[in-house]
């Protein structure tokens, strides 16, 4: 069952990646990543990474997403028209780079796990052989949650920021304009 899972979660992902890039309707490219998005969080959890799921949903889906969506309801038409100018064939120009970036990162992925595949890092087989291995049943979260307040204070208030730049980015974009 939990294969099965992992399989629909990652096909979920890819299929809705892709098309979020080849759609015309911007509408439906942001339901889409809402989608992609709801996806690598259940990939994450199959990877004992339960926080970074949680974060994912969050700060992602949560946040950054429905300000992207508001901005696009409250936008001005002439931005809308500007989003609806890209070519609806599936290889046209713009469609190339994307094409070109995803092509790489699939040949750093094959070639990786090519390599690692007859060997192992020094790393992985250090942690198996202290029994330093994180299981299911661990629990990750206390232990995130005072690091991110310690060591990681940092990038943590620069996520924030982050945040608050889009939200002022979002509210930028639905003002609406004086006709002169």
């Amino acid at each position: 069952m939990e294969q099965i899972l992992f399989y629909a979660f990652a096909l979920l992902a890819i299929g809705s990646a892709l098309l979020v890039i080849n759609l015309k309707n911007t509408a439906r490219a942001l339901f889409l990543f809402f989608i992609t998005l709801f996806a690598m969080a259940g990939l994450f959890l199959f990877a004992l990474a339960d926080f970074v799921a949680i974060v994912q949903v969050m700060v992602y889906v949560g946040g950054v997403l429905i300000l992207m969506i508001f901005a696009f309801m409250l936008s001005n038409k002439e931005l809308l028209t500007d989003l609806q100018s890209i070519s609806s064939r599936f290889i046209a120009i713009p469609n190339w780079q994307s094409m070109l970036v995803t092509l790489g990162f699939l040949a750093v992925l094959i070639y990786s796990i090519v390599e690692w595949k007859d060997q192992t890092p020094d790393w992985i087989v250090n942690n198996i052989n202290t029994n330093n291995i994180i299981a299911a049943t661990d629990n990750n979260i206390e232990q995130l949650g005072i690091k991110f307040m310690t060591q990681y204070i940092l990038p943590f208030e620069i996520i924030s920021i982050f945040l608050l730049m889009a939200l002022i980015g979002a509210a930028h974009l639905s003002r609406k304009e004086e006709n002169r």
